[in-house]
């Protein structure tokens, strides 16, 4: 009986340096995930917001936008935080420079009337 304890810390002994190592590789897979989905989607996203902001920024008098809300208008005024937007001859609907989904070609309300 006396026989069976030494072997058994001699065992033991030997799998806390190979825990060690196998420790370590237990982490890589959720390294890998975690620069998968960086790379997959947290990158795509920050660069469609920085587009999404310069187009924002680039937005002046006489741009034809469409609002998030599905408005078509052209710009007649334009300030650091709103738009004033004529959507029909003589209606002017003022709004927030965030609500613009997207500027539109010039002729565009012109052909859709």
């Amino acid at each position: 009986m006396l026989q069976l304890i030494p072997s058994a810390f001699a065992a033991d002994a030997g799998a806390g340096a190979a825990g060690a190592a196998g420790g370590l590789l237990s982490f890589l897979p959720m390294v890998v995930i975690f620069v998968l989905f960086y790379f997959l989607l947290m990158r795509p996203q920050q660069k469609r917001a920085k587009e999404q902001q310069a187009m924002l920024q680039a937005v002046t008098k006489g741009d034809e936008i469409v609002t998030t809300g599905g408005i078509l208008g052209r710009v007649s005024k334009a300030t650091d935080t709103y738009l004033t937007i004529e959507v029909a001859d003589g209606v002017e609907v003022q709004i927030q420079r965030s609500a613009v989904a997207q500027r539109l070609e010039k002729g565009t309300i012109k052909n859709n009337k």
